[in-house]
């Protein structure tokens, strides 16, 4: 904390004072709110709420699984009760049991047994109530992980470790704060609480700790093109001879680009540089309502096609090594089916980092995209025309309550601690809002119908496109614990193509399974050609090998990327340096053009 608040304590009456006046401001500027009509007065009926009636129906049918439920949960309960009377009497035992689950990791849990029942019952609930869930019969499967992810919302949200009252590792740092704590929490609180809106924002992240150019996003390059929906970077060599072949990654349209160039030390751009290849990327824009008109088919010809004919006129080669991340491999995948149908195949190979191209197993995603759901998101973006990416960053969040919800409102609103300078935090916090039509297509035609699949599902330019047309050799990223795109279902859609395909399933989730440098020698990884029908015969039928998958990639792809020439500078042909990398479109934040501060570039 800061020297003002070094004598601060609970009695300071003017900083009490301030808070209140703060509170009384934020109550009024909330009124205006709903008053204006922008706080939400109705609740939705989403398909949850029924899910749930139809639960409960089922266990009041079902008289002795309750009955079973009630019997074992009792007995946990007396289990739990002996060992705080052993652990009582026995020191050493006591400091023997510990905990995997972090939030009740503190030696405080353990030193006084009534906060220690109080968290071994709750432990003992959570278990038994979910178990109760998964037992459930006679319902349809979707309906039932509804009601399992929104049960575990609620096992959440009411841990002890979230409440004052409850959590003795807060109540010692109260008494040693001397209320001070409480108090910079409540500011927290004010500050988070939107009065646009009426929501609540925890922030993850210190915004103010980074910035794209600065200390983040430092390979040096050029942005040497650029339209309505994206700047194209090229990245300036480091050897004095590259691949013929260049490379273009497509990020997820729905984060920034700059995650795989996050420090030096785990840049996947620059590290691609350092081994000899022509990078390009691309910066997508931040969509205000001027975009609420682009389709997904426009992120196909304006996003992806037009950007290739320009790295073939100044690269000069006629392939490009395709690597697209999360939604961005999508976009790849539409892609190459697309250039594959008009025969103008323009990838010499294609890497998937992440990526859902089977939409037929979303994960608990799949708990946000019931119909009801679906059609209220897209009558939101109707007033606006986008979706602010913000919320979809809480969607994801909620993915993960535990860690990425709960853990930062305890250490922001009862510990009274700022937000984490962390890089990775800042950019999972700079969201990208989604243009209205192309987000309402993606939602019912991927994620409602997996159209994406169906030979002829979908249609670019009027032309139906077929993924087992594309023989493209192929490279799949997955990782073991990605909660996003689960592995299992990223193998479905590596079965998809007939070419060659080689996939990877690496340790860690979703982003840092990705971001994995060699020196790092982390998490490891499995590797074969895909001659596997079953995602259970590919673990079977492979051995972990240690290291980073981005060597296995560099061998893979070798063979693909022709032979070396003399490098190439960013803006000395035809294309000019527009401005230096990381280039203005990644700097337009989601709540400045919420603000209608966004900064317009011209085309």
């Amino acid at each position: 904390m800061g020297k003002e608040n070094e004598n601060l304590s609970v009695f300071d009456l003017k900083k009490m004072s301030e808070l209140m006046v703060k509170y009384v401001d934020k109550q009024l500027c909330l009124a205006d709110a709903f008053a204006m009509n922008r706080v939400e007065t109705e609740l939705p009926e989403p398909a949850v709420f029924f899910d749930f009636l139809e639960a409960f129906q089922k266990f009041a049918l079902n008289p002795e699984t309750v009955f079973n439920l009630t019997l074992k949960t009792m007995k946990d309960y007396s289990k739990a009760s002996s060992d705080v009377v052993v652990d009582f009497f026995d020191l050493e035992k006591r400091k023997e049991r510990t905990m995997t689950n972090r939030r009740f990791r503190s030696p405080e849990w353990n030193r006084n047994p009534f906060f220690q029942l109080m968290r071994d019952f709750y432990l003992i609930n959570y278990k038994n109530i979910k178990e109760a869930v998964a037992s459930l019969e006679d319902i349809d499967p979707d309906k039932k992980k509804r009601v399992a992810f929104y049960t575990k919302q609620f096992l959440e949200a009411v841990s002890p470790a979230n409440f004052l009252a409850t959590n003795p590792e807060i109540i010692q740092h109260t008494f040693d704060r001397k209320g001070e704590n409480l108090l910079k929490g409540f500011e927290n609180f004010l500050d988070d609480l939107s009065c646009e809106d009426g929501t609540l924002d925890i922030k993850i992240s210190d915004d103010s700790a980074f910035k794209p150019g600065k200390n983040i996003a430092l390979t040096k390059g050029s942005v040497v093109y650029q339209n309505d929906l994206l700047q194209l970077i090229q990245y300036s060599p480091l050897t004095q001879s590259v691949f013929e072949v260049p490379v273009l990654i497509t990020p997820p349209f729905i984060n920034k680009y700059y995650i795989l160039d996050i420090n030096e030390e785990s840049s996947l751009i620059k590290w691609l540089i350092e081994q000899g290849y022509t990078v390009f990327v691309i910066s997508w824009v931040n969509p205000s309502e001027k975009h609420s008109e682009k389709r997904y088919e426009d992120y196909i010809l304006e996003g992806q096609v037009e950007v290739l004919d320009v790295i073939e006129q100044i690269t000069k080669s006629k392939k490009v090594s395709g690597i697209g991340y999360c939604t961005g491999g999508t976009l790849l995948a539409t892609t190459a089916a697309y250039l594959e149908a008009i025969n103008k195949q323009k990838f010499a190979s294609l890497t998937y980092m992440a990526t859902l191209i089977d939409f037929s197993k979303p994960g608990e995603l799949g708990n946000f995209l019931d119909e009801s759901q679906v059609e209220k998101t897209i009558e939101d973006m109707e007033e606006v025309g986008y979706l602010d990416g913000r919320i979809l960053g809480q969607t994801f969040n909620m993915l993960n309550p535990s860690d990425l919800v709960w853990s930062y409102a305890v250490r922001y609103y009862l510990k009274g601690k700022g937000p984490i300078p962390f890089d990775i935090l800042y950019w999972n916090s700079d969201a990208t809002n989604l243009p209205k039509k192309m987000y309402a297509f993606y939602l019912k035609s991927m994620y409602g119908e997996n159209r994406l699949k169906k030979p002829g599902g979908i249609t670019i330019e009027g032309v139906p496109i077929d993924l087992s047309k594309v023989k493209v050799p192929s490279y799949f990223l997955s990782t073991e614990n990605d909660h996003i795109v689960l592995w299992e279902a990223a193998f479905k859609g590596a079965l998809l193509f007939p070419g060659k395909v080689r996939f990877v399933l690496g340790g860690s989730g979703h982003v840092v399974g990705v971001i994995n440098p060699p020196f790092k020698r982390k998490y490891g990884y499995r590797a074969a050609e895909l001659d596997f029908d079953s995602p259970e015969e590919f673990l079977e039928k492979t051995q972990k090998k240690k290291g980073s998958w981005w060597v296995d990639w560099y061998e893979w792809n070798s063979e693909f990327s022709g032979k070396l020439v003399p490098k190439r500078i960013p803006g000395k042909g035809k294309f000019k340096e527009i401005e230096k990398a990381p280039g203005t479109y990644a700097l337009i934040r989601a709540e400045d053009i919420v603000k209608g501060t966004g900064i317009q570039i011209q085309s």
